[in-house]
């Protein structure tokens, strides 16, 4: 492997490290501060890295002059903004009822709707990823479906999944607008949306005080800099000049770290059925990724 490659490589997995601790930190913000409240602070100080990172950027790399491009960036952040904040919000209110493992997985469940949702783009899916889907299905029964069956399935499943629809969506706005802006500007206005969208709803729905804000400091913190800041740079890092497809294997790896930490650090403990639907899951996610990469090698050949 080469010294770049593995630098690049070593980013992605980092990144899915700090995604999948980020789950603790969410977990534990989720005891002090509703989840409009907590998604507006963590994106108003990502938003703040962001876009000093995109001042010091701007210096090497100025504006394009391409017509339109302003358009595309202020839509794209809109279009990719709006699908994060319900996604976001969503799993931060699936959180408050779910461990922070079967969380990060029900979460990577976006990686199997994405193509699906390509179907209705004309983009047709290969037969692997049909049997990715039959695959997350079987997890997501042992891992969500207590014995009373699906009468059991609780309102946190609910949301973490209608949260990985909507991270499914934003991940095909941002594989439109991506191409036409430059990606940390558009990382920017999107964390710039969330935070006056969430910031509206918790004027509408919520409470928030001070003194929670001071109780959840640190995980408002971590989620903030390490998750939204941080990990994001790394994917871009991670991606510039690299096989998509081996990025995004390592990125899942995110579940993987979000089910180790909550043991570690929160003592969460998942009965056997759970673990089985969390092997089931990653498994599906791996298949779901497999036809690109044949693709991809033989283009390569």
């Amino acid at each position: 492997m080469k010294a770049t490659h593995f630098k690049q490589n070593s980013c992605a997995v980092l990144a899915a490290l700090i995604w999948g601790t980020g789950f603790v930190a969410q977990s534990l913000g989720a005891d002090y501060l509703q989840a409009f409240t907590f998604n507006a602070l963590r994106s108003l100080i990502a938003a703040a890295l962001l876009a000093l990172l995109c001042l010091c950027r701007r210096k090497k790399h100025p504006v394009p002059a391409r017509t339109g491009y302003r358009k595309d960036l202020v839509l794209g952040g809109l279009c990719c903004g709006a699908a994060m904040c319900l996604g976001a919000n969503l799993q931060q209110l699936g959180i408050e009822t779910v461990t922070a493992g079967k969380a990060g997985f029900l979460t990577a469940l976006y990686i199997i709707i994405v193509p699906i949702l390509g179907i209705f783009l004309r983009r047709k899916a290969p037969w692997t990823v049909w049997v990715a889907v039959v695959v997350a299905v079987a997890g997501l029964y042992f891992l969500c479906v207590k014995e009373g069956g699906f009468t059991a399935l609780a309102i946190g499943d609910i949301y973490l999944l209608l949260c990985a629809l909507c991270y499914a969506v934003q991940i095909l706005f941002i594989d439109h607008f991506g191409a036409k802006v430059d990606g940390v500007e558009l990382s920017c206005l999107q964390m710039v949306t969330v935070t006056l969208l969430s910031a509206l709803g918790a004027m509408a729905w919520e409470t928030p005080t001070w003194e929670a804000v001071q109780l959840s400091m640190g995980p408002l913190l971590y989620a903030g800099i390490m998750s939204s800041g941080a990990g994001y740079t790394l994917q871009i890092l991670a991606q510039k000049d690299s096989n998509p497809t081996v990025i995004s294997l390592l990125l899942s790896l995110e579940s993987v770290f979000a089910t180790i930490s909550g043991a570690l650090l929160l003592g969460d403990r998942m009965s056997g059925r759970e673990y089985l639907g969390c092997a089931l899951m990653f498994v599906a996610v791996v298949l779901a990724q497999l036809p690109a990469r044949r693709k991809e090698s033989r283009l390569a050949a």
